[in-house]
């Protein structure tokens, strides 16, 4: 559509980057030196749909077999203040790429599969290399998340062999009071995203050494991280960014979670320290939230889940309280029947789960 009017057209940045990297692509952005006005002009003419989603900011969604695509115009920044910008809009891919945030960002493509690659940064994809575009100490100044993005992007793209770009380092080190002005959400967002990657722990442990970590979640410790993500991998658990969070040992961080995210991070703390047993956290809680738990034990302690604990487990999440309320009705009703019905089922609890319904029905 857009070539056919006239103007360039480039699917630019994760797309380009996964693809080339065999990762899969969640979204597809599409840049061109057309204008949002005449982005619409042409979707319409085209028989799409198009959506001005940000059309102040030069980005109009068009719709195309039930797929929203972004189509962006080509943009420099003039104003900047760590958190947005204002820009104005180019008709230079070059000057487009410079406002981007790493190099491995600044990749387009044609619709015929052609690399444009204005900034070199094909090789510093090759070889997994996370490099900020221009001056690092530049580019985090015009939006402090890009600090907590470039360690996202090592923990998911770069070579931990390779170690991280002293460069980057010294811009982030510089730069580290700008993390206070971001929104909590935003933080919160980063954060989650960079614990849910395959292994985090050098990235977060290069946070805590040049001062990040201790901004973004003041108190955090890390000691517990390595030794759970071996623990994750060694039992082929999948990743869980709100298990790993947990595992930092901030009680309450201020990254305004949501609610559901909040309740699930404060029962996994909650549990950690307290004496269930895995087949009773698997009978109360389900055998994710167990199996989330005894991860973060073994990781508090530095000793491996054992084959008793996941057995115990598994049979926690097999086993149905015998009793309900009725089998104690009519002689009991109110607080006293919800008191006879815990009290049986921690007789129950305590015996593996062994007495049955008339052994706890003739205790009482």
């Amino acid at each position: 559509m857009l070539e056919a009017g006239g103007h360039q057209g480039y699917v630019v940045g994760g797309c380009v980057r996964n693809a080339l990297m065999g990762v899969a692509v969640s979204d597809v952005d599409i840049a061109s030196d057309a204008r949002p006005e005449r982005v619409v002009e042409l979707a319409q003419a085209a028989g799409l749909k198009p959506v001005p989603t940000g059309i102040e900011h030069g980005t109009v969604t068009v719709v195309a077999g039930g797929i929203g695509h972004e189509i962006t115009t080509f943009r420099a920044d003039t104003e900047t203040d760590g958190r947005r910008a204002v820009v104005r809009f180019s008709g230079d891919i070059a000057e487009d790429a410079a406002r981007r945030d790493f190099t491995m960002n600044a990749l387009y493509a044609d619709a015929r599969g052609l690399i444009r690659d204005p900034l070199d940064g094909l090789p510093d994809l090759r070889a997994r290399r996370v490099r900020f575009i221009g001056t690092a100490t530049d580019r985090i100044r015009e939006d402090y998340l890009r600090t907590l993005r470039y360690f996202r992007f090592s923990a998911w793209y770069g070579d931990p062999e390779q170690g991280f770009d002293p460069e980057a380092l010294a811009g982030i080190a510089e730069t580290l009071d700008g993390l206070d002005t971001l929104s909590r959400e935003r933080v919160g967002q980063e954060m989650l995203r960079l614990l849910a990657a395959p292994d985090p722990v050098p990235a977060v442990s290069v946070m805590a050494q040049v001062g990040v970590l201790a901004h973004v979640l003041p108190g955090a410790s890390v000691i517990a991280l390595g030794p759970l993500v071996a623990e994750e991998q060694r039992l082929s658990v999948a990743p869980d960014a709100l298990r790993r969070l947990a595992s930092l040992g901030v009680e309450e961080p201020d990254l305004r979670l949501s609610k559901a995210q909040q309740r699930q991070l404060s029962l996994y703390q909650s549990l950690i320290g307290e004496m269930q047993s895995p087949a009773e956290l698997a009978y109360r809680h389900g055998a994710e939230v167990a199996q989330s738990v005894l991860l973060l034990r073994a990781a508090s302690f530095q000793q491996p889940v054992t084959e008793d604990a996941l057995f115990g487990m598994a049979k926690g999440t097999e086993v149905r309280f015998p009793l309900s309320a009725k089998d104690f009705m009519p002689a009991l009703k109110g607080p006293a029947l919800g008191e006879a019905l815990r009290d049986a089922e921690k007789r129950w609890i305590a015996s593996g789960f062994t007495l049955t319904k008339a052994e706890l029905l003739s205790d009482e």
